[in-house]
């Protein structure tokens, strides 16, 4: 039997349902990712006043009232970082049994997520502002007699990045601790391994990188902070963030090739954190991490 006999004879390889969804699914990517990326760069590299392409970095980097707000953004965002991941390990270890406590806790933490940040910024306004119950309280009781300052300031915007970052960091990491095999620790524990011995040898290099992703995740919604920042904190003093600063060039100055300039730098300051923290990963723990059930 010729060649072409026998390939037409060869039944042809099955195609890939879902084969379809590609196209559509890079189309989408570009068109909502690369393309805004792409168009801010180049953005801003053209400077409205004309002159150097770094004109708008050199710009940021001289100007007192920019670079600074990438540090006040870094002393905001670390923070809440790592207040949201370190306390949502405990917790999700106490409730890492299916159990209506579970249910109950995983349900309410979910209200501060679907009411958004601007919501959150209101209600710590009224509960904890000048006037709000909480400082009612504590004069009430005697406990406090100064004026309790819990908003319009760096403690104010700390505490919204806590509210609504907590839930999103400790539904992530309930998700990976419900993920490993309990076995793994009970046949630790018929060996003699105490429960924290359990934690540091069992349970923490297989959560370290689930809790990687949850701790990028969480810098990266805590550094792009903005509605709390103006409504908890004093945009014109210590809680002037970068995302600030973009603000005021696009849409006070109408500078929006120094605002995209201003963007690419906070971006490229996410990029960097985000790198440091899978890299110091790699030297926490190496090794699988597979320790699923089942």
């Amino acid at each position: 039997m010729s060649t072409a006999a026998s390939a037409a004879l060869t039944p042809a390889a099955p195609r890939d349902p879902k084969a379809w969804l590609v196209a559509p699914a890079l189309i989408f990517i570009v068109a909502l990712f690369l393309y805004p990326f792409a168009y801010g760069l180049m953005l801003s590299f053209k400077p409205m006043n004309g002159g150097s392409v770094w004109a708008n970095y050199v710009t940021f980097f001289t100007d007192l009232s920019m670079w600074p707000t990438v540090l006040v953004t870094l002393k905001l965002a670390l923070p809440a970082t790592i207040i949201n991941v370190g306390v949502s390990v405990p917790v999700a270890f106490a409730l890492r049994r299916n159990s209506p406590y579970q249910k109950f806790v995983t349900t309410l933490l979910v209200i501060p997520v679907t009411l958004g940040t601007v919501l959150i910024a209101d209600g710590m306004l009224t509960y904890f502002g000048p006037n709000g119950w909480f400082p009612q309280v504590l004069h009430g009781l005697h406990l406090y007699s100064d004026e309790v300052r819990l908003t319009h300031n760096y403690w104010g915007v700390l505490l919204s990045l806590i509210v609504s970052g907590f839930p999103f960091a400790f539904l992530l990491t309930l998700s990976y601790v419900t993920g490993i095999d309990p076995t793994l620790a009970n046949a630790a524990a018929t060996l003699g391994a105490s429960p924290w011995q359990q934690f540091r040898q069992i349970y923490l290099p297989l959560l370290m990188p689930g809790l990687t992703m949850a701790a990028c995740l969480s810098f990266v919604q805590a550094f792009s902070v903005f509605p709390s920042a103006v409504l908890l904190g004093a945009p014109a003093g210590p809680t002037r963030v970068i995302s600030i600063a973009a603000a005021e060039a696009a849409f006070e100055s109408y500078d929006y090739s120094l605002a995209s300039a201003v963007a690419m730098v906070m971006g490229f300051v996410q990029l960097l954190v985000v790198a440091a923290m899978l890299g110091a990963r790699r030297f926490f723990y190496r090794g699988p991490v597979t320790g699923g059930k089942g």
